[in-house]
């Protein structure tokens, strides 16, 4: 069950995270895929990905690109529901893809299905710039205590 009474950030907590998770993807797949994070609570992640760049043989938008995103966005809304000194591990991922995409930006949007102490799951819609829907994803993760730092 989604435990609904947890409180959105202000405007400017939401986008320090953003700016934040932004600048952590340096270096990372989420920089290589061109994902730009736009929004980011535990209640709701948005980040765009170009199509350019992400697309199979064919010209498509690569379903591997969507789940890439899908697991981005998923993995870091159960992060920030996880809190300070715990981490989160992804254990379940799917997705179907309902319709393709050539050209522009898609959005993918997480929003949880279920906020646990242990798990987490998120429900991740990637659309088009038109609003149509391209994928549905759900992605569920562990939440752990952060290993300890080695001194």
């Amino acid at each position: 069950m989604t435990d609904t009474s947890a409180q959105s950030p202000t405007p400017a907590a939401d986008a320090e995270l953003v700016k934040l998770f932004n600048d952590m993807s340096a270096g990372t797949l989420s920089e290589r895929m061109g994902i730009t994070f736009v929004e980011a609570s535990p209640q709701r992640i948005v980040a765009t990905m170009p199509v350019e760049g992400n697309n199979q043989p064919y010209g498509l938008l690569h379903g591997g690109a969507s789940v890439v995103l899908a697991e981005t966005l998923g993995s870091v809304g159960a992060a920030l529901h996880a809190g300070e000194g715990r981490i989160a591990v992804g254990l379940d991922i799917n997705a179907t893809h309902h319709r393709g995409a050539r050209s522009g930006l898609v959005t993918g949007t997480a929003t949880p299905l279920s906020l646990g102490r242990t798990l987490a799951s998120y429900e991740v819609v990637v659309t088009d710039e038109d609003g149509n829907r391209l994928c549905t994803s759900r992605i569920t993760c562990l939440l752990r205590d952060s290993a300890p730092k080695a001194q």
